[in-house]
């Protein structure tokens, strides 16, 4: 189950993900409010992966489909303290290409 947070810097979005991002109504959840912030009209998001502990097949659709709805508003996308497991999964995947990454939230404040 993944629990979020969002907070917002400025002109950027930011979530900070936790637990297991496994799809579900808390991936959904996470996929509204990135289109609500969208619609309110911020197009900057940093998703912050650092506590999150395992990623599936839902979950990495729900980061793809959250960056295709980003770009497709004029916006972008930076996934912030990608690690472990998550990493490994992003590699295997051959999304580490896709996703701009950061170490940390503040850098990623400072590129997205």
């Amino acid at each position: 189950m993944t629990k979020h947070k969002l907070a917002v810097y400025g002109d950027v979005v930011v979530l900070h993900l936790r637990g297991k991002l496994m799809g579900g109504p808390e991936s959904t959840e996470v996929t509204d409010e990135i289109k609500a912030n969208i619609a309110g009209g911020f197009k900057k998001f940093v998703i912050d992966l650092g506590d999150v502990e395992w990623m599936n097949s839902m979950g990495l659709g729900m980061l793809i489909g959250s960056l295709t709805s980003i770009t497709n508003a004029g916006g972008s996308l930076y996934l912030a303290r990608v690690a472990g497991k998550i990493e490994s999964v992003l590699a295997m995947t051959r999304l580490s290409g896709i996703f701009n990454t950061s170490p940390t939230v503040e850098e990623a404040l400072t590129k997205v």
